[in-house]
């Protein structure tokens, strides 16, 4: 009997929790039903999306169900984020605010605005562990600018960004404030209240709920241009029928957060110092990439000097990792991320992201580190002569 990998690459996804999968599965069968539709078969997936909506708008903080809009997934809805606020403000010639670190669907949605809208964008660095400095972001402002896209925590080093402090200074500007909260909502990070976000972008398959929904959260009274026309579904700014099931599981996933009923971020972050000192104390030169105490509970973006860390990924068979974003899978370039916060290109190719989540256990931790050090004195001659 085979025994599967040692899953490690939770901030690529994470498996669908059996309790969530109960709660959607009537959806696919006998409460099929239309939810726009009057009659009892659309009422019952109706009242199970604003239930699931609800459930959405308690893990982030929302003031109601009514601003969150539930999209495909986080890419779509920093799409409808960025292009939808920023032309409903001002729909040609405008400037945004991002940063060098941001996931390529923020890059790839102000860059749009860019070639098809006449914008101008700028893009502020980050310091050595991957924060973004809010005078940063004050001396970037122009009097043209629309709006402001700062991730809430990095998908591959987990730092996170002092949104409250940002907050403070475009607020009183009129300037909109959006995030890619996609990695940190899984976590109970995030609270929009309290970081003072107009715009979030969330993903349910990084929280253990199904893949190909996600949602929007919009500040109330914040005006939005639909890029998805053609129905009314959700208040006309994303149309088509809406994948029931898939809402559902959203909502069940949120909920099993906001209840407690899944192991503390605490837990998380012990498993995490375990690998992470486990790792360093053996392999000599290794590093920790991204903010110290700052970060994703479960992140760990360790340099490996004298390594190429797809090989050796290749010689770890019973271990699912990855070198960093899964939406950078065969790409020869380093990853942006990396050679921003002052990785050489070479540095950048010797780290390997290892993301522990809720199903990971004491005994993963210890295997995955035996096997990784073991790994790496084989590929480092140095390593192997300090063993």
């Amino acid at each position: 009997m085979n025994t599967p990998p040692i899953y490690l690459d939770h901030q690529a996804t994470t498996p669908l929790d059996e309790r969530v999968l109960k709660a959607m599965l009537p959806f696919f069968t006998s409460e099929y039903g239309n939810p726009s539709s009057p009659h009892a078969y659309g009422r019952t997936p109706a009242r199970a999306i604003r239930t699931a909506r609800q459930q959405v708008a308690d893990l982030v903080g929302a003031k109601n169900e009514l601003e969150i809009i539930f999209t495909s997934g986080a890419t779509e809805a920093n799409h409808l984020a960025i292009l939808g606020a920023s032309l409903a403000t001002r729909p040609h010639s405008g400037h945004i605010v991002t940063t060098v670190i941001e996931h390529k669907a923020v890059l790839a949605a102000c860059q749009r605005l860019v070639d098809h809208h006449g914008y101008t964008l700028t893009r502020v660095g980050v310091d050595r562990h991957g924060r973004v400095h809010p005078a940063d972001i004050a001396a970037a402002l122009t009097p043209d600018t629309v709006l402001v896209s700062v991730m809430h925590a990095n998908n591959e080093i987990g730092t996170l960004q002092r949104l409250a402090a940002i907050a403070e200074i475009t607020a009183p500007h009129g300037i909109i404030l959006h995030t890619d909260a996609a990695q940190s909502a899984g976590c109970g990070l995030l609270d929009v209240a309290e970081l003072g976000v107009d715009l979030a972008s969330l993903s349910a398959h990084k929280l253990h709920g199904p893949k190909g929904i996600g949602a929007l959260y919009i500040r109330g009274g914040l005006r939005i241009t639909a890029q998805q026309t053609g129905g009314g579904q959700e208040r006309g700014l994303r149309a088509g029928t809406p994948n029931v099931p898939a809402i559902v599981g959203f909502g069940a996933a949120a909920h099993l957060i906001t209840t407690d009923a899944t192991p503390p971020p605490t837990r998380i972050r012990a498993l995490r110092d375990r690998l992470q000192d486990r790792l360093l104390a053996a392999i000599p030169g290794a590093t920790i990439n991204g903010h110290p105490h700052q970060r994703l509970p479960g992140n760990l973006s360790l340099t490996l000097p004298g390594i190429e860390a797809t090989d050796l990924l290749d010689r770890l068979p019973r271990i699912a990792a990855s070198t960093g974003s899964a939406c950078n899978t065969g790409s020869s370039e380093p990853s942006h991320v990396l050679t921003a916060i002052g990785l050489t290109r070479s540095q950048a190719r010797a780290t390997l992201r290892l993301s522990i989540g809720r199903t990971t256990t004491d005994t993963d931790i210890d295997q995955a580190a035996d096997l990784i050090t073991r790994t790496a004195h084989t590929l480092s001659p140095a390593s192997a002569n300090a063993a």
